[in-house]
């Protein structure tokens, strides 16, 4: 069963990090884009800058961060301060990764609660962007699925520090 739960969270960490990437590169490509219509502007070809593409950028950067978030998680790649890891008994070690796990799990759920609870706000408000007039909260609701996605894996995260606490295999 836990063989199982490790395979479709790592599946679903791996998807959302592949369509953050995938993201990014729509935005690289945007951005080229935006860039050779504005230096074609000079030539009159009826060619110019992308309308919109900070607010564009804005929220494809967003989007991408929460879905990079479970990847990072799963494979234990946060940013770490392991100065004394090497004198720490192995146990105190992993009750530690226990505990970071944990508050990792309440960060997601909280950072996920508020970043609703703003769509929400976005979304009641009928706010735009500035310049694309593209609605505030679509910006909130694709962050929203890595958020989700963050949960799900900080939950798994805390069940395998668990696990080799307990001398389970992972």
């Amino acid at each position: 069963m836990y063989r199982r739960l490790q395979i479709l969270v790592e599946l679903v960490a791996r998807v959302l990090a592949i369509v953050g990437g995938a993201v990014l590169l729509c935005i690289i490509v945007l951005t080229c884009v935006s860039i050779a219509g504005r230096a074609l502007v000079t030539f009159d070809l009826g060619i110019g800058p992308i309308r919109g593409i900070y607010d564009m950028t804005e929220i494809g950067m967003a989007a991408a961060i929460f879905a990079f978030l479970p990847w990072a998680q799963f494979t234990e790649a946060h940013a770490r301060v392991d100065l004394f890891q090497p004198m720490m008994p192995r146990t105190m070690d992993r009750v530690l990764d226990l505990l970071f796990n944990l508050a990792m799990l309440v960060v997601a759920a909280v950072g996920t609660w508020r970043l609703y609870l703003g769509m929400q706000d976005k979304l009641s408000f009928g706010e735009t962007t500035l310049i694309a007039q593209i609605p505030v909260w679509q910006g909130y609701a694709a962050s929203l699925v890595g958020a989700a996605g963050f949960i799900l894996v900080a939950a798994f995260c805390v069940l395998r520090s668990g696990r080799r606490i307990a001398g389970l295999p992972d």
